[in-house]
């Protein structure tokens, strides 16, 4: 023994080098009681010198004793016990030395003597933890000594029977092992154990032994064989049962979520009630590309998408996560291995990659930067600024508002039927129709009242009716088909109203095929005769005016807007809230707080799974019924009177099918984009025939996202027609017993691209509704059409000012053929000098861009607000314009709004992944808005700023995603130098103002770090290829805010319109930082701009870098903790506001927008 050695090497070398028996159990008493009392850091150091291997040989030696002594094998398995989980090479020690075969036959000598059998299981359990171990004691035939120490229940030795089902479960690991107790027939035994234990453990004292029960099961049925003889011995009914039992008891909560994992596991994988997933739509695209998801589509055979194939039975069953941070962390790992590690790829390149010959087409793009004005009046400057001419518009027949209908009981003249089918059917270019009738102008007036009429039969009356007695009730007991009442141009019956501000609308299409009346002949007559036919009965419905609230809002002319809307389905039917309008409401919605067992951080979502579960057990309790159905295109609607009825054929609607399950239940089958066979995520949808008062539920069955913001307070969109007609028409967010889990639908790996088959995500949510026979609307998030953007672009250019510069150019025409709007808008020159013409033209440019994705339309309602602030006539907006040119693409995929897409467009492609090399004719916005860009880099006149306008669905907040060479090379290896790392930070200041000026916007969710599989993205390619330093992508939330000024609450319309307009501030201070000597003569208005920030402007508690305006700081009562999201500690709110206090001031509610002016 070496001088200076410790006390822990002195002992194992006596035990290692003494003979005497008794030497050495005294010695393995001491190194009992050591390691019993010093815990985890003194094992380390018994491992750390070599006591694992003395202890192993000794049981070795040991065992060739005849009969080995029972004390000496009972002290060195207790030690083993103890020693074995800090060593990590104590599996294959023990194998290599031989003392795994010496316990196994300790075992089976032993199984009545339980002072020997414990510390031998408790050793056991160590080996089994590796796998190959495991497999050799599985032959070994210790499987079966596990099953003849487990049993029924007992009062006995329940400690050893628990170490035996922990040593069970671990051998079950191993997939030859579960297969082994397959065939053994274990699986009914433990199923019959767990019932046992269930019944008898009335007090739950133990608990761990059902725990270890349903481990063991649930390692078993990790392969396919295992969760076919767990369905075969009807375990998914015992588990039901008996995890139903445990709810009210909260301390079975893990008994209840290992079940429900098992259960979840097992439920047999169903192919989704369709003939395709492939959309229900299609369009021919001018050339398929040569490889890619849409070239593998086109190129699989009819059905092959529903083949039952073994990729979702695999017996490589995923590990589900125990909690969302795992899942988190996961995700985090994944960035990290997709941040862009090649410098060169990270340095901008400013090469053109076209001549400029070829770009030179697009000059006519940019009139601003060559205007000389000579022409221009500036007596009347709105004569020197025109727009391009829009499109002809078509003359199909539009249906406004949408619901369901029978049948009209009249044939239409010949004429009518003529536009039907051109309606119904290929949709005529307007040149190939030179003797058609020019579009009716929309008539000009205010929204004073729409009135609606209704014949008992479910057709509407196009005739002139006088409002009748009682009119909200007849409305509640008949609607089915709501059409607005009109006449022609003149104002026919209208003309007259003795004295009542009323005006009627253009009557529109019916269903049946009856055509809007363009005033006087046949269609008249008709419409006359059926007035007639039916008593002149109907209800005349006075929606109050809000025009007022409404400014950029005409019903008239979004019904104009839609008849030059091109959808692949032909629709002809317009939906209430696109109609009507939105207005955003007074009242604050908060993010609801999670459900304990709904939305609980313990997966998997218990309440729902049981639920589904029972639909597998009580088989004949489900209805299985389909009343809507859009792969039944001749009618898609079945109505037999008892069941609630659906619709989606109008622009952006998106459901496919409806199934009722239960009475008050329903599944729901969204559509995927066109030429694809997925993305499924956005709906929005009409349901009407509703009970008052009854509990319905939907099931959204088809989601694809793995997680969802529903799961962290986000709720639905609903908009009740009802309420629109009583002076309240918006949407608001709705639903209880909302959550977002993992069902039991699956794709195919060959419908999944190759990927093993995927599994779909059910959104669940319940609603009440509180009028008869409503129509209401439900929506992923706030809806904003195609039609709308047109409709919101001719208001806008109507309240065109003479000072400001306002150009609407057609930038291209899309594969659906829509037109793809540009806007140009500044500020015009005082006046025709040098000076002020030179100004003009050397203005630096900001480029904006907004719903690639049509998903995600709170970029549209940014947007809006962007679009809004730079028209507005406030100091702030006229400094903003002579700042600035703006070059806006508000919507860069109108074919995928149109059509109800959640991501693509007709391409079947996501144009953001498209910035690269875009193909002119697959996708020519990107195509084009490029080549704008490329143009201004070849003329030296880059963007100072690009944004791009988008959505998050699984973050809070609104946030950027910039680009920055040093940011990326710090979250990855590279070794460079620092001149290599050479940049200059201007790419922040941005996202720091808006962090300081805009509540919504979050600094801390920010990031700069360029990633290899968003290296074809606008914001990517933008800095790159055209050299912009300040290339952005701007995410706006879904859900709501954690932190700042809305913290807590959902984000609404009137957020994100705030959004568009701070942003715009954001830009004019960005201006000042970079160029100030170009405002000082404005510096009266910078001092506004400056007391807004600085003055009224305070740091809120929960984020430094986020200030809040204090004037219009509204707290709430709870904070919702989402630290099983974030990882963050909740804040403690001080400044709780009275949970009652619900509504916002009337100055607060006005002022939102005023705010910035």
């Amino acid at each position: 023994m070496s001088k200076g050695s410790s006390g822990m090497e002195v002992i194992l070398a006596t035990l290692e080098n003494t003979q005497d028996l008794q030497t050495i159990l005294n010695i393995l008493y001491i190194l009992n009681e050591l390691l019993t009392v010093g815990g985890g850091r003194r094992v380390g150091v018994f491992v750390s010198k070599g006591g694992t291997g003395i202890l192993l040989q000794l049981v070795l030696s040991g065992s060739k004793e005849s009969p080995p002594s029972e004390e000496l094998m009972l002290q060195l398995h207790s030690l083993l016990a103890k020693v074995g989980p800090k060593d990590r090479k104590f599996g294959v020690k023990a194998r290599l030395n031989g003392a795994l075969n010496v316990t196994v036959n300790l075992l089976k000598q032993n199984l009545q003597n339980h002072k020997l059998l414990l510390p031998c299981l408790q050793v056991l359990r160590v080996y089994s933890s590796n796998s190959v171990n495991a497999v050799s004691l599985g032959k070994n035939g210790v499987l079966e000594l596990m099953f003849k120490i487990i049993g029924p229940y007992s009062k006995k030795n329940t400690s050893l029977l628990k170490v035996s089902l922990d040593t069970l479960g671990a051998l079950l690991k191993s997939k030859t092992n579960a297969r082994r107790a397959v065939d053994r027939a274990h699986v009914p035994v433990l199923l019959y154990i767990y019932q046992d234990w269930h019944r008898n453990d009335t007090r739950h004292r133990h608990m761990l032994i059902r725990k270890g029960v349903l481990g063991c099961l649930k390692n078993i049925t990790n392969i396919k064989l295992g969760r076919k003889a767990f369905i075969d011995a009807d375990g998914m009914r015992i588990l039901y049962n008996t995890s139903t039992e445990c709810l009210p008891v909260r301390t079975l909560d893990p008994l209840i979520n290992t079940s429900s994992l098992i259960m979840r596991k097992c439920f047999p994988k169903n192919r989704l009630p369709l003939p395709t997933i492939k959309s229900v739509f299609h369009h021919q695209l001018p050339h398929v590309p040569a490889g890619g998801p849409v070239a593998q589509l086109y190129n699989q055979p009819l059905g092959v998408d529903d083949v039952v194939d073994e990729s979702d039975d695999n017996d490589d069953v995923e590990t589900e996560n125990d909690t969302e941070n795992e899942e988190e962390d996961k995700d985090h790992h994944a960035r990290n291995d997709d941040i862009e590690t090649d410098i060169n790829k990270l340095r901008p390149k400013e090469t053109n990659s076209r001549p400029f010959e070829e770009l030179k087409i697009y000059e006519r793009f940019f009139l601003e930067l060559s205007e000389d004005f000579q022409r221009f009046n500036f007596n009347n400057p709105k004569s020197g600024v025109t727009a391009t001419p829009a499109a002809p518009k078509s003359q199909r027949p539009i249906i406004v508002p949408t619901a369901q209908a029978l049948p009209p009981k009249y044939p239409t003249a010949a004429p009518l039927q003529e536009e039907c089918h051109l309606a119904k059917g290929e949709q005529p270019h307007p040149e190939a129709s030179p003797l058609a009738p020019a579009p009716t102008p929309a008539p000009v007036h205010t929204l004073d009242t729409i009135n609606i009429t209704k014949d008992h039969d479910g057709c509407c009356d196009h005739s002139q009716v006088r409002p009748q007695p009682g009119l909200e009730q007849e409305l509640v007991q008949g609607m089915e088909r709501v059409a607005l009442e009109g006449t022609g141009p003149q104002g026919g019956a209208g003309g007259g109203g003795g004295g009542v501000n009323r005006h009627y609308r253009q009557p529109p299409l019916l269903a049946g095929g009856v055509a809007a009346r363009q005033g006087g002949g046949a269609e008249e007559t008709l419409a006359e005769e059926w007035a007639e036919e039916e008593g002149g009965e109907g209800a005349v419905l006075e929606v109050p005016d809000t025009a007022l609230l409404l400014p950029l809002h005409d019903p008239d002319l979004y019904v104009e807007m839609v008849k030059s809307t091109r959808s692949v389905p032909q629709y002809s039917e317009v939906a209430y809230p696109d109609y009507f309008g939105h207005v955003a409401p007074t009242f604050r919605e908060h993010i609801l707080e999670r459900v304990y067992g709904v939305q609980s951080p313990l997966p998997p979502y218990r309440t729902k799974i049981f639920q589904d579960i029972e639909r597998l057990i009580h088989p004949n309790d489900i209805l299985d019924k389909v009343v809507y159905d859009l792969d039944i295109q001749s009618c898609p609607v079945i109505d037999d009177g008892e069941s609630l009825k659906f619709n989606s054929q109008f622009e952006s609607g998106n459901l496919r099918k409806a199934i009722q399950a239960r009475k008050f239940e329903y599944d729901l089958v969204l559509n995927s984009d066109i030429n694809s066979n997925h993305y499924h995520q956005w709906f929005y949808f009409e349901v009407s025939g509703m009970r008052v008062g009854a509990p319905y539920r939907f099931n959204i069955i088809n989601c694809e996202k793995s997680n969802s913001q529903f799961n962290y307070g986000m709720q639905v969109l609903m908009y009740s027609v009802q309420e629109a007609i009583s002076g309240r028409p918006r949407w608001v967010r709705t639903g209880t017993d909302i959550c977002y889990y993992k069902n039991h639908f699956s794709r195919s790996s060959i419908a999944a691209g190759g990927q093993k088959g995927k599994s779909y995500y059910t959104m669940t949510f319940s609603m009440t509704f509180n009028h008869k026979d409503d129509v209401c609307y439900f929506a992923y998030h706030y809806p904003y059409t195609y039609s709308t953007l047109k409709m919101h672009l001719q208001k806008l250019e109507a309240l065109r000012t003479p000072q400001i510069y306002m150009r609407q150019d057609i930038l291209c025409e899309t594969l659906g053929g829509n037109s793809c709007p540009l806007l140009t808008i500044t500020a015009m020159p005082e006046s025709t000098s040098n000076d002020q013409i030179c100004q003009f033209r050397n203005r630096p440019l900001v480029f904006l861009s907004s719903r690639v994705h049509p998903g995600e339309t709170n970029a549209s309602w940014v947007m809006k607000g962007t679009l809004e602030f730079l028209m507005g006539s406030s100091p702030l907006a006229h400094s903003l314009r002579e700042a600035y040119i703006f070059k806006i693409v508000p919507m860069l995929n109108p074919d995928g709004v149109v059509n109800g897409n959640h991501r693509c467009s007709l391409s079947g492609e996501d144009l953001n992944r498209q910035w690269q090399s875009p193909s002119p004719e697959l996708h020519p916005t990107i195509y084009h808005t490029k080549s704008l860009l490329q143009y201004l880099a070849a003329i030296q006149r880059a963007p100072l700023v690009f944004c791009d306008y988008h959505g998050h669905s699984r973050k809070k907040n609104v946030f950027m995603y910039g680009c920055s060479l040093k940011e990326t090379v710090w979250q990855t290896n590279i070794s460079a130098t620092s001149c290599e790392l050479h940049e200059d930070l201007g790419y922040r200041t941005l996202p720091k103002i808006l962090s300081q000026t805009a509540p919504a916007f979050s600094m801390a969710s920010c990031s700069f770090v360029v990633e290899r599989s968003k290296e074809a993205t606008a914001r990517v390619v933008v800095w790159r290829e055209i050299g912009v330093q300040r290339s952005y992508t701007m995410e706006s939330t879904l859900c709501g805010c954690d932190q700042g000024k809305y913290k807590g609450l959902q984000i609404g319309t009137r957020e994100l319109e705030e959004m568009g307009a701070q942003f715009c501030v954001a830009l004019l201070r960005l201006k000042r930082l970079t160029s100030p000597l170009e405002l000082r003569n404005h510096a009266h208005l910078l001092d506004v701009e400056s007391d807004l920030i600085e003055t009224r402007c305070k740091v809120s508690s929960s984020s430094p870098s986020t200030y809040v305006l204090e004037d219009e700081e509204h707290s709430f009562m709870e904070e919702v903790d989402y630290s099983a999201e974030s990882g963050d500690e909740p804040d403690n709110d001080p400044d709780a506001a009275d949970p009652h206090d619900n509504r916002l001031s009337d100055s607060e509610s006005n002022n939102h927008r005023d705010s910035l002016t």
